[in-house]
């Protein structure tokens, strides 16, 4: 069966240059701001601050040459990974998205958390004077966070790759008469996921007022937009496809009729195979709405792609979508 209009090579050359793009992009992030951050050695105290406790004072010290070497071993480590997720597991634009945004986040964040604590004791003679690091903390969340959405939002989607054969002949179908329209909506939400989330909002807000860090709280309310767009989604399947749509109208997706190879029912484990719960991206470069352990919809499309929605009664759902899949092939 042929699987899609764009040829293998061209999808691979695409995960190839974004994977490499924002690797080399991350790495070289890491390795200015260590720059900057020499050339400031000569006004800096030594050992320089690394840590910051109880009431947003520092309590852990560290040389220069130490602090950088820790902050781009663990930089480059991440940036690698994230960028190494992106290039293997990008056969879709959504995986792609992710990938870019996560490497350049984690290189931002890091880049600048590191600058903005030495910039903060630039000038002192002993390190234990340095201030709070709470502004610095607001800087590095929101001066990496805004770029990152930035790099997935302008990140090009997959161009239109429609099945040249009809959907896998095994696969269920719904006895449809012929011109009759049907509709199958689903909802998934909650889960363990959404108690983990709490968990830590609840434990950020308590961090942020007992050590005086008040940035962790921009960090809670981020989880908190995070978490109501992550963890409600309404599923549905028409005459259009298959839609995907968060509670709060973003993330969505949509897989057209036209590029569903077959669709069918898969038991899934959140931590095993997706990392854990949410908008994953899943072994093998499948992308995952994982909300709970259990029933999930997988539909197979075209480019190498497949997508998986943890609902419950995912067996109709599938039928549907194999069958009015069908019947578009039949009547293009």
């Amino acid at each position: 069966m042929t699987t899609g209009t764009e040829p293998p090579r061209a999808l691979h050359r695409r995960m190839r240059r974004v994977g490499l793009t924002v690797t080399i992009t991350g790495l070289s992030i890491l390795a200015v701001a260590a720059a900057v951050a020499l050339s400031w050695h000569g006004d800096l105290p030594d050992p320089v601050a690394t840590h910051w406790g109880a009431r947003d004072r520092p309590d852990g010290f560290m040389s220069l040459g130490a602090s950088l070497w820790v902050v781009l071993g663990l930089g480059a480590l991440l940036v690698l990974g994230f960028g190494a997720v992106t290039t293997l597991w990008g056969q879709s634009a959504t995986n792609r998205r992710i990938g870019a945004a996560t490497t350049i986040w984690v290189a931002l964040f890091l880049a600048l958390l590191q600058l903005g604590t030495l910039h903060a004791q630039l000038g002192l003679a002993d390190a234990h004077e340095a201030g709070g690091i709470g502004g610095v903390l607001t800087l590095a969340i929101v001066g990496s966070l805004v770029p990152a959405v930035l790099v997935g939002l302008l990140l090009p989607g997959d161009p239109p790759q429609p099945a040249d054969a009809p959907v896998a002949p095994e696969a269920s179908r719904l006895p449809l008469a012929v011109g009759e329209r049907a509709v199958w909506i689903g909802h998934t939400g909650a889960g363990p996921g959404i108690v983990l989330g709490a968990v830590a909002i609840v434990v950020l807000v308590a961090l942020a007022v007992v050590s005086g860090t008040w940035g962790l709280l921009i960090v809670a309310a981020l989880l908190v937009g995070i978490f109501v767009a992550m963890f409600a989604f309404t599923v549905r399947v028409d005459g259009t496809g298959l839609s995907v749509r968060s509670s709060a109208g973003w993330p969505r997706t949509h897989v057209p009729l036209d590029e569903v190879l077959r669709a069918g029912v898969v038991q899934v484990r959140p931590l095993g195979e997706f990392g854990g719960w949410g908008w994953r991206v899943g072994r093998g470069g499948r992308v995952g709405i994982v909300l709970r352990a259990g029933e999930g919809l997988l539909v197979e499309r075209t480019g190498g792609r497949s997508i998986v929605v943890t609902v419950d009664d995912a067996g109709t759902a599938a039928a549907l979508l194999n069958t009015l899949a069908d019947r578009q092939r039949r009547t293009a």
